[in-house]
């Protein structure tokens, strides 16, 4: 049995709501994992003490590096340069004395542009006004090579000995001056070393190619089709970003002989399919990558197949722990565990009752679904089929209170009838409001209590 640390810093509790009981022959068992942490806070946080001078930050703290795309279509129109500038200034003034920080701007190739010579400055009030005068002389013009970018992100921040380490983002077109490949080796190198949010300013961007970013990287994406609307954006992801405390957490799912797994899903506060990212954790255990926390909650979508049993049998059907790195690199922290059961009875109505939780959730994981698949139908001219579809999206929202994505959805059908998914598609759609649906379509709500 592996050794762990005693747990210090914010305190991590995990909840499991399943319906444990099956039917003689029955084996599927599903169960919602509520990981919620607190006290984050008051913890030793994102940065905190004094600031140093440029080159060491606060050891354990936080560094974060700001990725601004500089390419030519940026000047296009002059207001997305303009309101990168301004959400960048935004962001490093919401930097905690003591983070250490760095600018590049991406273009086909990747700048430092503040502090400079490979290095990480430290924030205080001297270093963040030298940071946003670097910005004033930032000007559009090239190519977009986002690999590039990632890469000297990746350099910069494994400099620092920050225990939490996170990017930000911004790009306004497509991925153009580097071959596909060419992205997901850069992702491949980067992911578990650092997290990232991912931004796209206009409506020229790839929705996948952000997205795609956010997911390798465990952090956020989202459109900001307004370029007014990036300073108040950036701000509310540093301030995410300074309220973390706890990096590489990983959720490790450990099954008995004989339990097969079916798939781990984050479902809350977004749709996020983990089981692919499964690291083998000894006999019998995984670990699935989490990223940092703060104060928050998230929720996990187990699905397990156990054996058949004999009605009245009972069984451990898989074990939740929630893991974080040891201090100075030792034995790794147990933060939390749950337990999923499987019950075998002859009771038809409390085995074939369906938790609430995961009902509802399986319908969130399946709202996210119809909408990409109304979209690619809509694109493809496929119109009986985009109708259905979101039609399906506009009834599943609505059972489940999902109101910000029933909007999200009014903006690309006209809706006759939400509670059967009664819809037609409206004849001119905005560009915007399409990929705004796209973008969040993956964004769920937390189950009613």
């Amino acid at each position: 049995m592996a050794n762990f640390a005693k747990p210090t810093g914010p305190q991590f509790s995990v909840d499991v709501y399943q319906n444990e009981f099956l039917p003689e022959g029955g084996r599927d068992v599903n169960a919602i994992v509520t990981v919620t942490a607190t006290g984050a806070a008051t913890g030793s946080g994102a940065g905190s003490g004094p600031a140093d001078a440029v080159g060491d930050a606060v050891p354990g703290g936080a560094a974060v590096v700001l990725m601004l795309d500089c390419s030519g279509s940026m000047d296009y129109p002059a207001t997305k340069m303009r309101g990168a500038r301004e959400a960048t200034a935004a962001a490093i003034d919401t930097l905690r004395d003591g983070t250490a920080f760095a600018v590049i701007a991406g273009t086909h190739v990747a700048r430092e542009v503040y502090p400079g010579a490979g290095r990480l400055a430290v924030a205080d009030a001297r270093t963040r006004a030298q940071a946003k005068d670097a910005l004033r002389a930032l000007s559009a013009g090239g190519g977009t090579a986002i690999g590039t970018w990632l890469r000297l992100a990746d350099r910069l921040l494994a400099a620092s000995d920050a225990s939490i380490r996170h990017g930000i983002l911004l790009t306004d077109g497509r991925n153009e001056h580097e071959a596909p490949e060419e992205l997901r080796a850069a992702l491949d190198s980067c992911a578990g070393r650092f997290t990232c949010d991912a931004r796209g300013v206009g409506t020229d961007w790839e929705v996948d190619e952000v997205r795609g970013i956010a997911r390798a990287l465990l952090g956020t994406a989202d459109i900001v089709a307004d370029p007014a609307g990036l300073a108040a954006d950036f701000t509310t992801m540093m301030e995410g970003a300074m309220g973390k405390a706890v990096a590489d957490v990983v959720l490790r799912l450990w099954t008995p002989v004989g339990v097969e797994i079916g798939f781990v899903k984050q479902v809350a506060p977004s749709v996020e399919d983990l089981s692919g990212r499964r690291v083998v954790a000894g006999p019998r255990a995984g670990d699935y990558p989490t990223g940092s926390w703060g104060d928050e909650s998230r929720d996990y979508h187990v699905s397990v197949r156990v054996p058949e049993a004999a009605i009245g049998q009972e069984m451990l059907a898989a074990r939740v722990s929630l893991i974080a790195p040891g201090p100075a690199g030792g034995d790794p922290v147990a933060l939390s565990q749950g337990l999923v059961r499987a019950v075998w009875t002859d009771d038809l109505v409390v085995s074939t009752a369906i938790n609430a939780q995961v009902a509802h959730y399986t319908g969130q994981a399946e709202l996210a679904d119809v909408i990409q698949q109304g979209l690619d139908a809509r694109k493809s001219g496929d119109e009986d089929g985009a109708t259905a579809k979101l039609g399906r999206a506009v009834q599943l929202a609505a059972a489940s209170g999902n109101a910000d994505t029933a909007k999200l959805l009014s903006k690309v059908v006209d809706v006759v009838d939400a509670a059967t998914g009664t819809v037609r598609l409206k004849a001119k759609v905005a560009e915007a409001d399409e990929m705004t649906l796209e973008t969040r379509s993956t964004k769920t709500v937390r189950v009613k209590k």
